[in-house]
């Protein structure tokens, strides 16, 4: 006698919220609308209304609540305060992020050691080097100090445990993509382990108003590494870069609570620690002050500080029918830009020459105020011809060849000026600018003009 089977259980179904298509399988991307994060299921038991519960404080006028509480606290690290708007703020939850190597366990642990040495205990929690490699990292600085405390775990349990026995003023996590939740699924590193230990690490700072630093991986693209989510839940978010081959280190804010995202630290590693920078524009400078065909200096804005940053440009014949072209620590789109300005506008013929292009000292020029210097260093290296010593050369060059204003010029002169530079070629209108004591404004409209100030050689 055959035997009956039990019904089969009716498959779940899905529908889009936004044109109602159906699918018997959930995708983050609706099939028909295109639309995300649209499809639910149909039947799914929906969330109850919440009754009103007990709250952890009274709500009071905006005027009575204290702001004590919300003030910054310098970290001693002078270049990382000006970053982060004055130093770190009590809960505030704070994610570095850089490429491996850049130097951001070396940065947390010159700011845990000023910390502790200023009278406030600071703990670190490494998951990626034991504890015995950061003492002898810590010794290679001279960061020990009786207050500054050291642990090397990969769980959240133990992490928090150690944070309950030392009763830290400061926490520095390294890194959170190393540490695991007991009560998730998945490897460390993973979406939602990343996503459950940096909410539970949240929650403790807030609770003992205690600043929490975590340091974050990147990905090959330069993100942060693990969920979106991520970013929106700490409070601050800082980008640590710099190049291999450079000792050169910047540290900028993607997102601020509490001070603005517009400045920018500089750093110098070396073998024995890092240090801060408050006047780093000697590195983007050669060591020759005269006057070289194919070399221009220009003042670049990085945050709200000005720096000088020389470029340098090199053209040779090439032997090839597609000419080279190379550039370092420059936009290669605007570089070729430039060179057609250069050819069309301003006669100057570049089509057949190989053209090399680099700034000094291995920083980053995005800045399109540099537009006007990098042509008159690719001008002078064709034509041999050279700027008159210690002049600087500051505006954006358009598709006319006509050369824009730029912002904050006064300030970008002020600099110069403090750096011994007697000579500005600058756009036209410029001129009203209350130029500083001791230097020549000369205002100019189009490349032409520009192309003028080179002396032949």
């Amino acid at each position: 006698m055959p035997t009956s089977r039990a019904p089969a259980a009716p498959r779940p179904a899905y529908r889009c919220g936004e044109c109602g298509a159906a699918s018997v399988k959930w995708v983050g991307r609706c099939p028909e609308c295109q639309a995300w994060g649209t499809l639910e299921e149909v039947g799914a038991p929906r969330a109850r209304a919440v009754a009103p519960g007990p709250v952890s404080s009274l709500a009071r006028p905006i005027a009575e609540v204290d702001v004590e509480a919300a003030h910054a606290r310098p970290t001693g690290v002078g270049e990382l305060d000006r970053v982060l708007g004055g130093g770190l703020v009590p809960g505030a939850v704070v994610l570095l992020a850089g490429e491996p190597g850049v130097g951001k366990s070396t940065l947390l642990l010159e700011v845990a050691h000023r910390v502790a040495a200023a009278g406030t205990r600071a703990l670190i929690v490494s998951g990626e080097e034991s504890a015995a490699q950061v003492r002898l990292r810590a010794g290679r600085m001279g960061a020990l100090a009786p207050e500054l405390f050291l642990a090397a775990e990969t769980g959240l349990a133990a992490l928090l445990g150690h944070v309950d026995a030392v009763q830290p003023g400061l926490l520095v996590v390294d890194s959170v993509q190393t540490f695991a939740h007991p009560d998730v699924e998945g490897s460390p590193g993973g979406v939602s382990q990343v996503r459950e230990v940096t909410a539970a690490l949240i929650r403790v700072a807030k609770e003992r108003a205690m600043p929490v630093i975590l340091v974050g991986h990147v990905t090959k693209e330069g993100t942060v590494a693990g969920p979106r989510v991520l970013e929106h839940l700490v409070d601050v978010v800082l980008s640590f870069e710099g190049e291999r081959q450079s000792g050169l280190r910047l540290v900028r804010a993607t997102k601020n609570r509490f001070g603005a995202t517009d400045e920018v630290g500089c750093f110098a590693l070396t073998d024995d620690g890092i240090e801060g920078l408050p006047d780093p524009s000697g590195l983007f400078l050669s060591q020759d002050a005269g006057a070289t065909p194919g070399t221009a200096v220009t003042v670049s804005l990085e945050g709200r500080r000005a720096l000088p940053v020389e470029v340098q440009a090199l053209l040779v014949d090439s032997p090839q029918a597609t000419p080279r072209r190379a550039v370092s620590g420059l936009d290669a789109a605007r570089v070729a830009m430039l060179l057609a300005v250069l050819e069309r506008r301003a006669r100057c013929p570049v089509s057949g020459l190989e053209v090399y292009a680099s700034t000094v000292g291995g920083v980053r020029l995005t800045d399109p105020a540099a537009d006007l210097a990098l042509l008159l260093a690719l001008a002078g290296a064709r034509r041999d011809a050279a700027l008159p010593a210690r002049t600087i050369a500051v505006g954006e060059v358009g598709l006319a060849g006509e050369v824009r204003p730029v912002p904050r010029l006064a300030q970008r002169l002020g600099e110069a000026a403090r750096l011994g530079f007697s000579r500005a070629i600058v756009p036209a209108g410029g001129e009203s600018v209350l130029a500083p004591a001791g230097l020549t404004i000369v205002p100019i409209s189009h490349v032409r003009e520009a192309l003028g100030q080179l002396d032949a050689r």
